[in-house]
């Protein structure tokens, strides 16, 4: 059975920070891109950062850039993703992606493009 299980969340002050963690089994840690991406009320689910195997390719949104960071340990079939300095608007439910990407492709950004996700988890920031 294939899962990814994520962890982490909470709620934190601005500035403060967290560690998501996202837990995989079964085919989902055999995709080679692990991504995170965020939804908060009324708004689309939006990339937040890409992970490709090795760790060759890292890609964020423009507006994590700097504060956050996606690392993998394929040892634990687990992505994290650090974030800090951590803003009212980074508040939403994160979620963890696993798919089969070609390494080049734009395809990183597109939800629609993964195949496995996790259940979310809430992350809330208060100003």
């Amino acid at each position: 059975q294939v899962q990814l299980i994520e962890s982490g969340g909470g709620l934190v002050q601005a500035g403060g920070s967290l560690r998501l963690s996202c837990a995989a089994s079964g085919r989902a840690y055999s995709m080679n891109v692990m991504g995170w991406f965020r939804q908060a009320p009324g708004k689309e689910r939006e990339f937040v950062a890409a992970i490709s195997w090795n760790g060759g390719r890292i890609d964020y949104a423009d507006s994590v850039k700097g504060r956050f960071t996606i690392s993998r340990d394929n040892t634990k079939n687990t992505v994290y993703l650090q974030m800090n300095t951590l803003k009212p608007e980074d508040t939403a439910v994160y979620y963890c992606s696993a798919g089969t990407l070609k390494y080049y492709s734009t395809s990183y950004y597109y939800p629609n493009k993964y195949t496995y996700w996790g259940q979310g988890t809430q992350v809330t920031v208060s100003s």
